[in-house]
């Protein structure tokens, strides 16, 4: 079975560090807590950027929250990386031989079916906080 994107795990792993030691949160710390090259955090960054997420400090380095912990969800995070494409988890086959009647509506069968399962996966993510996942890594 093909998996979601790992950039939804980095994602969070990052907006984890974040949230809990911000000052040392330069892409090289991420990168290396995640043990990933820089550039890949680098580009993860930038998406949650764009999400409104995060920023980064110029100059200096470092990254700080731009919501707080208890208002990001996992969906957020999922939806801010792309981790499932043109927001569909599934895909469905194209040009299925209209003659069949499997393929004549196999598309429609589908669909509905696929659509209760993102919804609950979605479900089940916009229910979970950054600060909730944070609780669990204090020692």
């Amino acid at each position: 079975m093909k998996q979601i994107s790992t950039r939804l795990s980095m994602a969070v792993h990052t907006l984890c560090l974040i949230s809990m030691v911000p000052q040392e949160c330069t892409g090289d710390f991420i990168a290396g807590s995640v043990n990933t090259n820089p550039v890949v955090i680098r580009r993860i960054m930038g998406m949650l950027k764009k999400a409104g997420l995060v920023d980064v400090r110029p100059g200096v380095g470092g990254a700080y929250l731009l919501r707080s912990p208890e208002e990001i969800t996992l969906l957020d995070v999922f939806r801010a990386v792309d981790a499932a494409e043109e927001e569909q988890l599934f895909g469905i086959h194209v040009n299925s031989n209209i003659k069949c009647p499997v393929g004549r509506n196999i598309e429609n069968v589908l669909q509905a079916e696929f659509q209760a399962a993102q919804l609950a996966m979605e479900r089940q993510l916009s229910g979970v906080t950054l600060d909730q996942l944070v609780c669990q890594f204090q020692e």
